[in-house]
């Protein structure tokens, strides 16, 4: 159903669906020209301005590829992941593999407010890929998609709308962003000591940090779980020791948990295995809970000595990637798993670390919390917007709620 003035009608019946082609990889004379050729793994919800392939004139001419020109809508018909079904509009002209179906709206319809609209439907759209038994795309499928047709000037008002949301999402990702590569900065300066901050007394930290090994100020936690607990956490290299149930969406643990190691708040675990943006492994703190149980696969720890180490330090150093170079002196890769290092315990606490007095550690992780939380507003900032946008979407791009064109101001 469609509101008053509406019509029902297809991408077919509004535009022009094609697909484009892949010039030989044989021949060098097609590759490495000034023609954008674009692929799915580009298609992101993004205007193309550039692309990492380009082919030559022989190369278009010789091939099925075809030149696509600026607003064409993109949709990704297969590939690996959340590819398939995703979008991006040309901001330049361009040649698209023949994974990518290619857009070309008619005459009279808005090529902003399809783009977001086919956006809205991503779900939808991999559903129909689904159905039948086939898990890609295909042209007859992009080209039967239902599309709602308004009135050409009010869809230029919803399109105008949305693209104020997006401008602020744009800006709201790039000072996340920021804020992300500031931190990193910080945090290679100020944990290897080539910056030094002020102590109480306003005078800048002087003076060698010690060297030690993490067993001179860290005890290895072996403590079996024994029916104390029932949350099964895992190690994420974005959130850190998580319930297992919130992270996979299931429980992978087995029936019975005594065998396992028991952690409690303000512990350490160390993964020894891959986790996105920890090629070594990641080592996390307990933070959300006040206990939770992990495979005995991880190595478990705790402060030995709070008179010597600060924990909101550790947990900084451990997350900044410092450790990489000694566990990649001490890590074999394991036949147990696939990516699973085989680090011994002994050799992990014979780690040597930095270790500056306890009031310069204190200030450095003052300093780095302060960033974190600035990162944590802008990406709470960031997902209000999102789900904002969403649900604005829902009601604008199917008619739920109607704007007024002959207004200046638009709905926020």
């Amino acid at each position: 159903m469609v509101p008053e003035g509406w019509k029902l009608s297809t991408i077919e019946e509004i535009s022009n669906v094609s697909s484009g082609g892949t010039p030989s990889r044989k021949n060098d004379a097609y590759w490495n020209g000034n023609i954008p050729w674009v692929t799915t793994s580009e298609v992101q919800y993004k205007i193309i301005e550039d692309t990492s392939e380009k082919i030559t004139e022989e190369g278009l001419a010789n091939s099925s590829a075809k030149l696509f020109p600026v607003d064409t809508i993109l949709m990704a018909m297969y590939g690996q992941g959340k590819t398939r079904g995703q979008v991006a509009k040309l901001g330049i002209e361009a040649s698209t593999n023949q994974a990518c179906a290619a857009i070309v709206l008619n005459p009279g319809y808005e090529v902003d407010y399809y783009y977001q609209f086919l956006v809205s439907q991503y779900e939808n759209i991999r559903e129909m890929a689904n159905s039948g038994g086939q898990e890609n795309l295909s042209s007859g499928i992009v080209k039967s998609i239902q599309v709602p047709v308004p009135p050409l000037p009010e869809q230029k008002k919803i399109a105008q709308i949305l693209s104020t949301w997006d401008k602020a999402i744009t800006t709201t990702e790039q000072l996340l962003a920021n804020s992300q590569q500031q931190k990193k900065a910080l945090m290679q300066q100020l944990l290897t000591g080539k910056k030094r901050l002020l102590d109480e007394n306003g005078e800048r930290f002087s003076g060698e940090w010690s060297e030690v090994k993490l067993s001179s100020i860290f005890d290895r936690v072996t403590e079996k779980n024994n029916g104390q607990s029932t949350n099964v956490v895992t190690i994420s290299g974005v959130h850190g020791l998580i319930r297992q149930e919130d992270f996979f969406k299931k429980t992978v643990a087995s029936d019975t948990l005594d065998g396992y190691f028991l952690l409690r708040k303000s512990q350490f675990a160390y993964n020894k295995s891959y986790s996105n943006g920890y090629p070594m492994g990641a080592i996390k703190r307990l933070n959300r809970y006040d206990d939770g149980v992990v495979t005995t696969l991880y190595i478990c720890f705790e402060l030995s000595d709070v008179s010597k180490a600060d924990s909101d330090y550790w947990e900084h150093y451990f997350g900044s990637g410092l450790m990489n170079k000694g566990l990649s002196q001490v890590a074999h890769e394991g036949g147990r798993a696939h990516g699973l290092l085989n680090v011994k315990p002994t050799d992990f606490f014979s780690l040597r670390a930095p270790l500056p007095i306890l009031e310069e550690q204190q200030k450095i992780a003052a300093v780095l919390s302060t960033a974190d939380q600035e990162i944590t507003t802008l990406q709470q900032q960031l997902d209000h917007l999102k789900q904002e946008k969403k649900a604005l979407m829902q009601q604008l791009l199917t008619g739920k709620r109607r704007v007024k064109v002959d207004e200046q101001e638009s709905i926020c």
